[in-house]
């Protein structure tokens, strides 16, 4: 438990210094909505061991991913982490080594940011990839940014396939950017490939962002419209929140993306409540210096020996304010060390026989969810997640297997809870974790949940 010494004097002190009057002031952009109205139900004062006795009665009420049948995704998915990862990333070299801020006596730590960026502009099929962001949400609204920046443009447009955390994050990041003239296109959400994209974009448009696979599980081939966008001067986004998809599917950068951005979770990094993550970030190398964050490079010292540095460092923490492309001040170092060490340990094959699993998994546990009675697979090309539609609300679907020892998928609704043709829809995920076992226990707790 981590203990606060600040007296209330001093935190009133500390109130004055940065003018507000409240510590309620300070969080007075967040929407009345999202704020609790009153106090959580925990007793106002208790001893040390008292409390950590309650909060460790709280925590064993959760259930861990790996101790039931698990499938669930929308945009955090469990994999099978090699023991060998977390050896590695707790070495003291890298554990300790939180960011290279003198790259001279940091090699290993920025040796392996660069063969991070490696991998990642090798996954994407881009030439350029940066040394990490938060995750991929907040890479997402960077990419919109940073489309706005080489177009000189401010209209884009977000696939109706698109994550819904990301699409308001684009929307809150935009919100408050220094801009007011920029304009967030969201489109009708889209549970079926065959959007019409193409039509949406005019010579006014920074960017079209899609999503690879999209929320809802499709796959499609944006090439013919990134030649259309290509066409009108804007730029073509692609958002990969399952990362292990790009070991079978044809990358972004073949289909003509300008920027790719992804989610490395899966990728040596385990289930966490929701992060910290990994944001991946990628693009042409005509854009490079228009990319946020930073850059590792490889070089020589003055004896020829090969060396690594930190180069174009574009983000606030190296260069003054108004001359950054981004506020991003730091990386998920950790994380993108787990992701480089997990790849290298993958190697290429390993990679690609990976994503077999998953598909495999995905189209055994589609095969047999079909056959209960009132249940429809809604994506017909999937690589590990697809949607159903079930004969009766989701949410309650979800709960009541729950109930059964099954965590069975997400529910649409939950995301996008104001539009009610998502209610009995769930957003199922099957990786290599995923057993005949686990499949056959889903299947038989939701014929009981459905009869």
């Amino acid at each position: 438990m981590r203990y606060l010494p600040h007296t209330a004097a001093q935190r009133q002190e500390m109130l004055t210094v940065i003018g507000a009057s409240s510590i309620d002031e300070l969080f007075k952009d967040v929407p009345a909505s999202a704020c609790r109205d009153g106090l959580v139900d925990l007793p106002l004062h208790q001893g040390e061991l008292d409390v950590d006795r309650a909060l460790s009665a709280l925590a064993a009420k959760n259930v861990a991913a790996g101790s039931v049948p698990f499938f669930l995704g929308a945009g955090a998915y469990r994999h099978h982490v090699p023991s060998s990862v977390d050896h590695l990333i707790q070495r003291s070299e890298f554990l300790t080594a939180y960011t290279p801020y003198q790259p001279e006596i940091s090699q290993g730590t920025t040796q392996m940011l660069f063969e991070f960026q490696t991998q990642v502009a090798l996954m994407m099929g881009m030439e350029v990839a940066n040394a990490s962001m938060y995750d991929a949400s907040t890479a997402t609204a960077e990419a919109v940014q940073m489309a706005f920046r080489v177009t000189r443009r401010n209209k884009a447009i977000l696939s109706g396939g698109l994550h819904p955390h990301y699409r308001d994050v684009v929307d809150t990041m935009d919100r408050f950017d220094a801009d007011d003239d920029d304009e967030i296109i969201v489109l009708p959400t889209a549970v079926q490939t065959g959007e019409d994209l193409s039509a949406q974009i005019d010579s006014e448009t920074a960017c079209i962002v899609v999503q690879y696979p999209s929320f809802f599980g499709g796959i499609e081939d944006f090439t013919k419209l990134a030649e259309v966008a290509h066409d009108k001067g804007a730029l073509l986004v692609v958002v990969v929140t399952e990362i292990v998809s790009l070991g079978l599917l044809k990358s972004p950068g073949a289909m003509g993306a300008d920027i790719v951005v992804g989610e490395g979770q899966s990728i040596g990094n385990a289930l966490n409540y929701g992060g910290p993550y990994l944001g991946l970030f990628a693009t042409r190398q005509k854009y490079v210096r228009q990319m946020p964050g930073r850059i590792a490079g490889e070089t020589t010292d003055a004896n020829g020996k090969r060396g690594y540095v930190l180069t174009l460092s574009t983000r606030e923490q190296h260069i003054r304010r108004e001359k950054a492309t981004s506020n991003i001040c730091t990386n998920s170092g950790l994380c993108c060390l787990a992701f480089t060490i997990h790849m290298a340990l993958l190697g290429e094959e390993g990679f690609t026989r990976l994503a077999r699993l998953n598909h495999q998994s995905a189209v055994q546990t589609a095969t047999a969810l079909a056959d209960v009675p009132g249940v429809e697979v809604l994506t017909s090309s999937f690589f590990n997640e697809f949607t159903l539609r079930l004969p009766k609300p989701a949410a309650g679907v979800v709960e009541a297997l729950a109930a059964k020892d099954v965590l069975g998928g997400v529910p649409a609704s939950r995301l996008l809870p104001n539009d009610p043709s998502m209610e009995n829809l769930l957003v199922i995920a099957a990786t290599e974790t995923n057993t005949d076992a686990d499949r056959s226990a889903f299947v038989a707790a939701l014929k009981e949940v459905l009869s």
